[in-house]
């Protein structure tokens, strides 16, 4: 089953952790600067200087704060995409897996 089809409700069963973090979008071989603005145990909301599509899979790395910590690997499906201009996008990610 698709993340697109479940139903709107489950998706909003996960607690959303609100934060602006720095993280690493990758996609066809590139890396991009990005904004995680918020983050839940299937999904995030990230903002990029980047042009995706609806069912794009992407990885993105959320760093660690603490030396001792190697931060986040997440592979996720694009779910939503909302152009903020100036080739900015708004991205909606289902997470796929986590390491």
């Amino acid at each position: 089953m698709s993340q697109n089809d479940r139903a709107y409700s489950e998706k909003r069963d996960y607690i959303r952790m609100r934060l602006e973090a720095a993280v690493v979008l990758h996609h066809a071989g590139r890396e991009f600067p990005a904004l995680c603005l918020d983050l839940s145990s299937t999904g995030m909301q990230i903002e990029a200087e980047v042009a995706l599509s609806m069912g794009d899979k992407v990885k993105v790395h959320i760093p660690s704060e603490h030396s001792e910590l190697a931060g986040l690997d997440a592979q996720a499906e694009v779910v939503r995409v909302s152009d903020l201009g100036d080739g900015r996008q708004a991205l909606g990610l289902a997470i796929i897996s986590m390491s």
